[in-house]
């Protein structure tokens, strides 16, 4: 222990700072280690402090003790102490105080802090349920012990004795902390404290348990624990100050700290923590309808008959207003019971007991291929609920009963995303297309193939190779287990592998042309080869991609499925079912349907022309303008210039009608955008600006170095991330040629990119931009097939502007 003065908080500060620095050595003992000697270190200064004023020992009337983290021996670097000073009324005891808090406030030292009797203590207990649930955890630090140890028994005891009437409170502050704090398990960026699944969670646990409603936390649990105080440990040392929530550039410094075998990374740390916080999430909503029901019945309710056992299907009734067993159910005479137990409990929104998830855990064998069709229908049920399906199968999987019926669930369980655009975990992220998909199935002829497909989608995915190509072999295996049909398998393979060709193809591809119609459909033939009537079944997968489709991007992460994406898809697949079986196409609308009165005023004057239409969730903002090159550089640098964030972008030109500048081609550009703060702006501003862009009185290159610099970050940016990346496709077939960028976004990044194409003397048929999360991906159609030197030099221009970032201000 290093040595203190007597009570001097400069001393504790740089005994804390060795031990900060020490815990950031290679030779550290680990973060448990760390917060040990942190909660020791603080015990001693404070006891110290204690002593030099004068607070005797067992008889002295006065103590100090600890609550929060430091009560619990879980103080992390930058927590605050939260103390306590007890005394039995006699006075003085506001001098003691003073001298103990101010020296810690003097010292930066973050201190909450109250001086109580003990019926002050009881009493704040009772009505302040924070304070209550903090003074719980009161722990002896200094002074009299026999009054710390009576302000402990009374406060248990109180708590115990008012659970019934504040247990609705404790619910209600526990739900709505879910609501506004999310999953830990399942954000990219997890508040380890107080989200769903977190810190606080094992503490509402704890605080159960005190009250004898339940048990004390499982291993499993206490796992969790450590894991979540260990990270949070590690964050609070590396950010230098106190800090919940992991951010992603975070995290592989994090994990590099742990120092542990098991975790060598950001993406093993994100999985190993979402297992950790479904344990403690699962473990809390049980403990809660657990509490619910242990509690005590006083007057009338006392006198009424016990809760009945209500059938609700073959093997399972409601109980206590939990799906449970019915006496004589048997999942080793019943294959479909677990299913039809999951099926029920999604459909009546009723929860599956804990007791009934055990007894089915210990007693439910793996279904045998091929499944009995009952075990299919109820699986079939279960997946059409929509979002009730969400949390009954997570209550299977954390018993292991979702593993059994899909051992291939094992790869993609708790599997961070790769790509920032997908806000869940791959296994939540199946379950919720799935549900998603369950609002599409009267699109389809065949809806128990879109759920199947949806469930399955990404189930390649930590697996070597390409996740479409992986996937396709594994649900093969699936449809076979499930006892589909021939027909059925090869489509539902086909649903897998095929299942990023639409949004790919409408977002990078130019689906007016007929070119690329044939190319889908040659895809989608070849991918069944052995359909006795291709056609008709090319059609029916073509229902299940475009389906798919919105279930998937939807499921992603907000704003990814946008209007014009949908715009996309859907002229895709209305163009390639006229194909297959002659249905009318009727080419949807433009965002804005008076395009045809812009581009007649933009021959009229010359000048440009701008409309604004909302959305729900994104604007469309349409410009008509004269045919040259710059054009498209200068409306996206402009909509930039005014804090517009670009999502989508189409390009098209309405071809000259004759001789003359006003029967010349003008170039229609519609994008979907979102305004990066405040509001949508005035479109006649947009306008002005930018008929001042083209005529050269508005210098739009140093108006945007302005915006980026105003905006820029005030420090520079140490984050890693991918570099940009060019791709190029081509079509033989029409000439057509597709660069893709993918890349960072930033302000202003289309009007660069495009301006670099400008300069490069591409001649732009078409752009499709995509901003997913803080990533893009644009993709441009360019006229003629330039050569591999005119493709270097295009490529050096496009990567240059894309890696360029802002100067910090």
């Amino acid at each position: 222990m290093t040595v203190l003065g007597s009570g001097e908080a400069a001393d504790l500060v740089k005994a804390r700072s060795k031990l900060l620095e020490a815990g950031g050595s290679r030779h550290h003992h680990g973060p448990e280690a760390l917060r040990a000697a942190l909660v020791d270190l603080h015990d001693f200064w404070l006891s110290s402090r204690c002593a030099a004023l004068g607070m005797g020992g067992d008889d002295s009337g006065v103590a100090l003790v600890a609550v929060g983290a430091l009560g619990r021996r879980e103080l992390c670097p930058y927590s605050d102490l939260d103390l306590v000073l007890l005394h039995d009324g006699r006075s003085g005891v506001d001098t003691i105080a003073e001298q103990l808090w101010y020296p810690l406030w003097d010292a930066g030292i973050g201190l909450d802090h109250s001086v109580r009797t003990p019926g002050q203590a009881v009493q704040v207990a009772t009505t302040d349920l924070r304070a209550a649930l903090g003074l719980l955890e009161i722990r002896h630090i200094a002074g009299d012990r026999t009054l710390s140890t009576k302000v402990r028994d009374a406060v248990r005891q109180a708590w115990r004795a008012g659970m019934r009437s504040r247990f609705d409170e404790i619910a209600d502050t526990t739900e709505q902390r879910w609501e506004r704090n999310g999953d830990v398990a399942h954000r990219i960026e997890p508040d380890l404290k107080n989200g769903h699944g977190g810190l606080r969670d094992i503490q509402l646990l704890d605080a159960l348990a005190t009250a004898q409603l339940i048990d004390r936390p499982s291993p499993e649990v206490a796992a969790a624990r450590a894991l979540l105080l260990d990270v949070r440990t590690e964050l609070h040392r590396l950010a230098g100050r106190a800090r919940d929530v992991l951010r992603a550039q975070d995290a592989d410094e994090v994990a590099a700290a742990l120092a542990s075998p098991e975790i060598r990374d950001r993406f093993e740390l994100a999985r190993a923590l979402s297992g950790a916080a479904r344990a403690v999430a699962f473990a809390a909503e049980v403990g809660l309808r657990q509490a619910r029901a242990a509690l005590p019945r006083r007057g009338l309710a006392s006198l009424r008959r016990a809760p009945v056992r209500r059938p609700l299907d073959s093997g399972v009734v409601e109980h206590a207003g939990e799906v449970g067993l019915a006496r004589d159910a048997s999942a080793a005479k019943d294959p479909a019971l677990v299913l039809r137990v999951a099926a029920t409990a999604a459909r009546t929104g009723l929860p599956i007991s804990a007791g009934t998830l055990t007894r089915l855990a210990d007693t439910a064998p793996e279904l045998r291929a091929p499944w009995p069709r009952a075990a299919l229908a109820e699986l079939l049920a279960l997946l059409g609920t929509g979002a009730a399906t969400v949390p009954v199968i997570e209550s299977l999987d954390r018993m292991g009963l979702w593993g059994r019926l899909f051992p291939e669930w094992g790869a993609v369980r708790d599997l961070p995303p790769r790509d920032r655009s997908h806000v869940w975990t791959v296994d939540r992220h199946l379950v919720e297309v799935c549900a998603q998909a369950a609002q599409l199935t009267t699109r389809v002829s065949r809806p128990d193939l879109l759920l199947i497909g949806a469930l399955l989608h990404d189930i390649g995915k930590g697996r070597d190779g390409d996740h479409s190509v992986v996937g396709e072999s594994l649900v093969r295996q699936i449809g076979v287990r499930f006892g589909l049909r021939p027909s059925d398998v090869d489509l539902l393979a086909a649903m897998v592998r095929h299942h990023l060709l639409f949004p790919h193809t409408a977002t990078r591809r130019d689906v007016d042309d007929p070119a690329t119609t044939r190319r889908v459909l040659d895809t989608l033939r070849e991918a069944l080869p052995d359909s006795p009537d291709p056609d008709r079944d090319v059609a029916v997968l073509v229902e299940l991609l475009d389906a798919l489709a919105e279930a998937d991007s939807i499921g992603t992460g907000p704003g990814v499925w946008s209007p014009w994406r949908r715009t996309l898809v859907q002229s895709l697949t209305g163009r390639l079912l006229s194909e297959l079986d002659g249905r009318p196409f009727v080419e949807p609308g433009p965002a804005d349907p008076s395009s045809a009165e812009m581009v007649r005023a933009v021959r009229a004057d010359g000048n440009p022309q701008v409309r604004f239409a909302t959305g729900d969730d994104v604007a469309t903002v349409s410009v008509a303008l004269p045919d040259r090159r710059g054009a498209v550089s200068a409306v996206a640098g402009v909509l930039a210039l005014h804090s517009l964030q670009v999502h989508t972008a189409e390009i098209t030109v309405e071809p000259g009608s004759g001789s003359g500048e006003a029967a010349g081609a003008v170039a229609v550009e519609t994008f979907g955008v979102t305004p990066r703060f405040g509001g949508l702006p005035d479109p006649a501003l947009v306008r002005s600006d930018l008929i001042r862009v083209l005529n050269g009185s508005l210098d739009l290159t140093e108006a945007l170095a302005r915006k980026e610099r105003d905006y820029a970050p005030s420090t520079p940016q140490v984050e890693r991330t991918a570099p940009p990346r060019v791709l190029w496709f081509d079509d033989e077939a029409t000439g057509a040629v597709v660069l893709e960028l993918r890349g960072r976004d930033r302000i202003g990044l289309l009007h660069h990119v495009t301006a670099a194409l400008e300069r490069a003397g591409v001649d732009l048929r078409w752009a499709r931009v995509e901003t997913l999360g803080v990533s893009v991906v644009d993709s441009f159609g360019v006229a003629g097939v330039p050569d591999a030197a005119a493709r270097r030099d295009i490529e050096k221009g496009v990567l240059a502007v894309a890696s360029r970032e802002p100067a910090a201000t």
